[in-house]
């Protein structure tokens, strides 16, 4: 795996992952590596995702997403695979 090469990653985490900090652990997990893009809850209890970044970065965003924060019960993750298009100064929760 290459560390420099920038990559962005759709994702959408279902379990118990609303009501339990999902979002603002993701957005400090994503800024501790560097990670750009956004994350929101949607209507049907999952929550969703855009992460931009170098693969490395990512990668360790998605490793945390497969187990979440302390009261969250993560049992999928999808991850869809978008061109880069770093279009995104920060990470952000989205309302």
């Amino acid at each position: 795996m290459s560390s420099g090469r920038m990559v962005r990653a759709h994702i959408f985490i279902s379990g118990r992952v609303q009501g339990v900090f999902f979002r603002s652990n993701m957005r400090n997990v994503a800024s501790r590596y560097g990670v750009t893009g956004w994350v929101r809850n949607l209507p049907d209890g999952r929550v969703e995702a855009v992460l931009e970044g170098r693969e490395d970065a990512v990668m360790r965003v998605l490793e945390w997403a497969r187990e979440g924060p302390p009261l969250a019960r993560v049992d999928d993750v999808e991850v869809f695979w978008e061109e880069y298009k770093g279009e995104f100064r920060d990470f952000r929760i989205r309302y």
